[in-house]
């Protein structure tokens, strides 16, 4: 039992469920009834979509593994208590679960795109195995290189399903483009959220982990710019994701979409109000921490506000 503990740590399964989530709730929320009111077909059928979720949970739980994996010496000192890899499983055996999940989720979307013809797909989750793997390895030490790369995989999560049903449904009759358009618009919209978010985590979390970071000769941004700087970078991307939700707000507003306003209002912007505070009086890697912590839970209700346009 404890074993089967470590491995859920290892590959971070929370994140695995958010990730499976935001597919799955882009897909009935937003897909489907946006084709549904053109009178189109998705390409992915309920067997495909679950494929491709399936595949996309073992992508990032590989990537997961490989990085603790390569993180082994930096976490012993950045986050001891939290060591999974030789303390409960054996390097050996973290490599072999990377290459096993990480070849059947391959195999996976080999067979999405024999199905559905669309032979991009099976190449783009082989490169963002390569790119994950080369994120573990050096990608992630480089200066603002792996934030930037982190952001755009956990971005693509969502924007693949709208690219698949667009490439698909793209050559049809102008009657049939608004539903298709709303579709882009949309997960252009959630992408562009999962991806800002994204890389403001990922800078606040190199501001946790700064000591073990430094001792291994990582040059991430608090490393190379100095605490204070990576904060103002932190910053001036919050206060783009702030106004561009309260733009979308004064849009909605014109709809009288009320319940939706107060939702972004409440669980969406005030939180990130209240982060933005937080930084620049945050020092220690506990207070990166719990700033971390609640950059992750608004991004789970951002992007459960999707149930609002299924409603």
């Amino acid at each position: 039992m404890k074993l089967v503990t470590a491995f859920l740590k290892l590959i971070r399964w929370p994140n695995l469920v958010f990730i499976a989530l935001t597919q799955v709730m882009f897909f009935y929320c937003i897909v489907l009834p946006a084709l549904n009111s053109t009178g189109l077909k998705p390409v992915l059928s309920t067997t495909m979509l679950i494929l491709l979720v399936i595949s996309y949970v073992l992508i990032a739980a590989g990537g997961n593994i490989i990085n603790d994996y390569f993180d082994l010496n930096i976490d012993k000192i950045n986050k001891p208590q939290k060591v999974i890899v030789e303390k409960y499983i054996s390097r050996r055996w973290v490599i072999i679960w990377h290459l096993l999940l990480s070849i059947v989720a391959i195999l996976i979307n080999i067979y999405i795109s024999y199905k559905t013809r669309i032979i991009w797909i099976a190449v783009v989750a082989f490169i963002v195995v390569i790119l994950l793997f080369l994120y573990s390895i050096s990608l992630k030490k480089k200066f603002l290189v792996g934030n930037v790369l982190v952001s755009a995989l956990t971005a693509w999560v969502i924007m693949i399903v709208s690219l698949i049903e667009f490439n698909a449904f793209s050559h049809t009759s102008s009657i049939d483009i608004g539903g298709l358009r709303k579709i882009m618009r949309l997960g252009i919209l959630y992408t562009c959220f999962a991806f800002i978010i994204s890389l403001i985590r990922e800078v606040v979390k190199d501001m946790e982990d700064v000591e073990g970071d430094r001792k291994y000769g990582c040059t991430t941004m608090p490393i190379v710019w100095g605490l204070n700087a990576a904060k103002v970078f932190v910053a001036v991307w919050l206060i783009v994701l702030i106004a561009a939700l309260v733009i979308l707000q004064l849009y909605a507003f014109t709809f009288g979409w009320w319940i939706s306003i107060l939702y972004a209002i409440i669980l969406i912007i005030l939180p990130l109000l209240f982060i933005f505070k937080k930084l620049f009086i945050a020092q220690s890697p506990q207070q990166f921490h719990a700033l971390s912590s609640l950059i992750k839970l608004t991004m789970f209700t951002g992007i459960v506000s999707m149930l609002f346009f299924y409603f």
